[in-house]
């Protein structure tokens, strides 16, 4: 990737990152057909659709990630994530968990695969993960303080330290 495109690439992730998507969906339009199938333009066009929450954009390019490096765990953290916010928990559980054996390492899994448990009424599974999570990021407790997906686990008292 030349300088200018590299310029582009950043000026989109800058433009995303302070909350203009559309300006940094015009970066990346910038950028010449041959790179937009690039991973870095694919990851950041998905980057920029879930922060816009325009999930079913996003999904697109997380699929397409998931191609083009199907060893990268983020383009299947983010599928997943899309299709639950797209209304298909069972789709976004079976993503997941068809995924890099790499993905077990990461703490978002683990939180994420939670969600989608819960969301699915299978409570003891869910909890299983969420302590793994846990385990691996203690700040993930702050976030299911609040996230709604996990209602059902802090009603029944099943999120220790509430």
């Amino acid at each position: 990737m030349d300088v200018t495109h590299q310029r582009l690439l950043l000026a989109a992730q800058g433009y995303s990152e302070l909350g203009l998507p559309e300006l940094a969906l015009a970066e990346l339009a910038e950028l010449p057909e041959e790179m937009q199938a690039d991973p870095s333009v694919v990851e950041t066009r998905l980057s920029v659709f879930m922060q816009a929450k325009r999930y079913k954009d996003a999904l697109q390019f997380g699929q397409k990630l998931c191609r083009l490096l199907p060893e990268k765990t983020s383009g299947f953290i983010h599928s997943a994530y899309c299709l639950h916010e797209l209304g298909n928990t069972k789709a976004a559980r079976e993503l997941l968990l068809s995924g890099p054996d790499a993905l077990r390492a990461e703490p978002t899994f683990h939180y994420n695969l939670a969600c989608y448990e819960c969301a699915l009424g299978n409570f003891e599974q869910a909890r299983a993960h969420l302590d793994v999570s846990f385990a691996m990021d203690k700040k993930l407790r702050d976030f299911a303080r609040n996230d709604p997906d996990l209602s059902v686990l802090r009603e029944t008292g099943a999120i220790a330290g509430q």
